[in-house]
C-alpha cells in the first residue's frame, strides 16, 4: 500500500507521546497479530504494537494480499500510518507495513521495557526476606522453591498483558508486595510475618510454569497444564509437594496452600476459597493494591498534565494526570 503523505508530514514518534492526528513512521514491536473479517467480509489485521514507551492497537483495514505467515508476534515490523481515536481510545490505523531485516539494524531488546530496578538487586531483596522468616518449614518451602525457578525468577513478566507485563515483572511485583506487608505488619502487629512473606513469595510462583516466556519477558503462549489447571492450582501443587519433601509441618503447609488458593479472594475471580486468616486477607489486598498502582501508574506516564489517560482495561476507568 501507499500514500501521498508529505515526508515533512510524517512524525517519527514514540507511542507515549503519540497525539491524534498523528502521521507517524518508525519501527515496532508486533506483540500480536490477528486476521479478521469486516462485516462485509472483507480481510483486516487487529494488530498489538509496542515500544520502550507504551502500547497501542492497530488496524490494517486493507488486507485481503497479505498472509497470516507474513508478519509474527513478537517480532519488529516497520509500518506508517495515521493515529486516531476509537471509543476514546488511540487507535493506528495502518498504511503500510513490512517485516524487518538485518540490513535495518534493529535489535529487539530496544523494544523491551523492563523493571525499574535490576533484577540482581531485587532477588538480593527477595532472598533477604527469606532469611526473616523465622519459621523453618517456611523458610525451608520458599528456599527450595525460589532455588527451583531462580533463572525464571530473573526475567519473568507478573503476566501476559495486564499488571507487570514487563522483564522482571514477576520479581519487581513480589519485592514491592514485601516491602508493602512489612510495613502493614507494623501496623497490625498480630499478623503472623513468616506466613504472609511466605504467602507473598509464593502466591503467583505458579506463574513460572503457567507461562512460556522468553529471556526477554515476553509470553509467547500458555503452557498445556497453565491452560488446565491455572497458576492457582499449580501452585497448591508445588507447596504440597515440597513440604512433603522437606517433611514440613502439614498445618503450615496447608496455610501456605490457602493462602494461594484464596489470593484471588472470589470464586468469579478465580479463586476456589475466600481467605480465611488474617494474612491471606491481607495478601490479596497488596496484590490488588500493587497491581492497580502499577497500571494507574503507567497510564500517567504517558498522559499530559491536567488531562485524563484512555480508559485502563484493568481498572475499568480512565486515570487523571493532576497538573503541577
Amino acid at each position: 500500500m501507499t500514500n501521498n503523505w508529505s515526508e515533512l508530514s510524517i512524525k517519527n514518534k514514540q507511542i507515549g507521546d503519540f497525539t491524534t492526528g498523528d502521521k507517524i513512521a518508525g519501527f515496532f514491536l508486533l506483540r500480536s497479530v490477528e486476521s479478521k473479517s469486516t462485516s462485509k467480509n472483507t480481510k483486516y489485521l487487529d494488530l498489538l504494537v509496542s515500544d520502550k514507551t507504551g502500547e497501542i492497537n492497530a488496524k490494517l483495514w486493507d488486507a485481503d494480499g497479505i498472509e497470516d505467515q507474513d508478519f509474527q508476534s513478537n517480532s519488529i515490523i516497520y509500518l506508517s500510518g495515521l493515529v486516531k481515536e476509537w471509543k476514546g481510545n488511540k487507535q493506528l490505523n495502518i498504511d503500510s507495513m513490512r517485516p524487518t531485516t538485518d540490513l535495518d539494524g534493529q535489535q529487539i531488546s530496544d523494544f523491551i521495557v523492563s523493571a525499574p530496578n535490576s533484577t540482581a538487586t531485587m532477588f538480593t531483596d527477595l532472598k533477604g526476606y527469606i532469611g526473616k522468616i523465622k519459621d523453618e518449614d517456611i523458610r525451608n518451602i520458599t528456599t527450595v522453591i525460589v532455588e527451583k525457578y531462580k533463572e525464571k525468577i530473573l526475567y519473568y513478566p507478573a503476566a501476559q498483558k495486564n499488571h507487570h507485563a514487563i522483564q522482571g515483572g514477576w520479581l519487581y511485583h513480589v519485592v514491592t508486595m514485601l516491602q508493602l506487608g512489612e510495613k502493614v505488619a507494623q501496623v497490625y502487629t498480630f499478623l503472623n510475618t513468616d506466613l504472609l512473606y511466605g504467602g507473598i513469595i509464593l502466591h503467583d510462583i505458579a506463574k513460572l510454569d503457567e507461562m512460556e516466556a522468553n529471556e526477554l519477558g515476553i509470553v509467547t503462549d500458555y503452557t498445556t497444564e497453565g491452560q488446565l489447571l491455572g497458576h492457582l492450582v499449580q501452585g497448591i501443587k508445588l507447596v504440597d509437594k515440597v513440604a512433603e519433601t522437606v517433611q514440613a509441618d502439614p498445618e503450615t503447609s496447608l496455610l501456605l496452600q490457602h493462602m494461594i488458593a484464596s489470593h484471588h479472594y472470589k470464586g468469579e475471580w478465580g479463586s476456589p476459597k475466600s481467605p480465611m486468616i488474617p494474612e491471606a486477607e491481607i495478601l490479596h489486598f497488596l496484590d490488588i493494591m500493587d497491581a492497580h498502582v502499577y497500571d494507574m501508574h503507567k497510564a500517567i506516564k504517558s498522559t499530559k498534565e491536567g488531562a485524563f489517560s484512555e480508559k485502563v482495561w484493568t481498572l475499568g476507568r480512565k486515570v487523571y494526570r493532576k497538573k503541577k
